[in-house]
């Protein structure tokens, strides 16, 4: 069975479908030895070099699509590599089975709670892609008060140094005194949104957790620093939500199945997580939930 050349190499984890298509275009792959061009199909049998290296066909046929949750905790941050030394989330997390963890989107170190990780690039590509305009969901604690006509601002949008900005929802939590809790949904992934936009309301915000992301609401049970495999029916859902053709791959030994389920020590303390969602429901007990938008 054929297949795109480009939906191949971001599925297999080389870069996005974009940064791909840039790549095709400047003759940097080439398949059986003749330079690629966007839209070729290839094949298991085709030999792809990408800057005249050679790609492993395992990882681009048979990779499995792997997809982890992972509750981040303030003080870790996103990147491969910290040139500070600081410690990152994936030194937190299993090696996958095959390629490497593609996050989908990333938290500040002063943010915590859910992360999605994927070995497919096209799955991590499409939920990240703003036209697709997936939820952010986070719980947020603010110092200060919090008008009706505050909030309803907050909705219709203001101006950022970057452009505008709003909250598609923003539903009160509870809370005491000075401290009060609300969960915002957000539709995009610009760098600190979240707290800018507090912050240009004079509302100062002293703590911030996701609790979703698109159809991946976190786990109960997914505590601080643990991480957990999205399997099964709750995977199929999440491919079917964004219209993506999950890829089962056979053979899967039972040493692999039953490496990617072992969780990890926690490595830092259990945080208390007291919000509750906006739509009133509570959050997700047991499996993971995948729900629509």
């Amino acid at each position: 069975m054929s297949e795109r050349i480009q939906k191949v190499l971001a599925r297999a984890g080389y870069g996005s479908r974009r940064g791909l298509e840039v790549m095709i275009k400047e003759g940097k792959v080439t398949v059986n030895g003749d330079v690629a061009s966007l839209g070729d199909q290839i094949t298991s049998a085709d030999t792809v070099r990408l800057d005249n290296k050679p790609l492993s066909a395992k990882r681009l046929w048979q990779q499995p699509q792997q997809v982890l949750l992972y509750n981040k905790p303030v003080g870790e941050v996103c990147t491969r590599k910290d040139p500070e030394g600081r410690r990152t989330i994936f030194q937190s997390l299993p090696a996958p089975e095959e390629g490497r963890w593609v996050s989908v989107g990333r938290l500040d170190i002063n943010t915590s709670g859910l992360i999605i990780l994927t070995t497919d690039g096209e799955l991590a590509n499409t939920l990240m892609h703003p036209s697709n305009e997936m939820d952010r969901e986070y719980a947020v604690r603010v110092l200060g008060e919090v008008p009706p006509e505050m909030m309803q601002t907050l909705r219709d949008g203001v101006e950022l140094e970057d452009g505008p900005a709003k909250f598609s929802d923003i539903q009160p939590a509870g809370g005491d005194g000075a401290n009060r809790w609300f969960h915002v949904v957000i539709q995009e992934g610009r760098n600190r949104a979240v707290r800018r936009l507090w912050e240009s309301q004079g509302v100062q915000v002293s703590r911030l957790m996701r609790v979703r992301y698109g159809p991946i609401i976190i786990p109960k049970q997914l505590k601080m620093g643990r991480w957990m495999m999205l399997e099964g029916s709750d995977l199929e859902a999440l491919y079917e939500e964004v219209n993506l053709e999950q890829k089962v791959v056979e053979n899967v030994g039972r040493a692999q199945r039953e490496k990617k389920m072992r969780p990890l020590k926690a490595t830092v303390p259990k945080a208390r997580q007291k919000a509750s969602r906006t739509d009133g429901k509570p959050k997700g007990k047991g499996k993971p939930r995948v729900r629509g938008r």
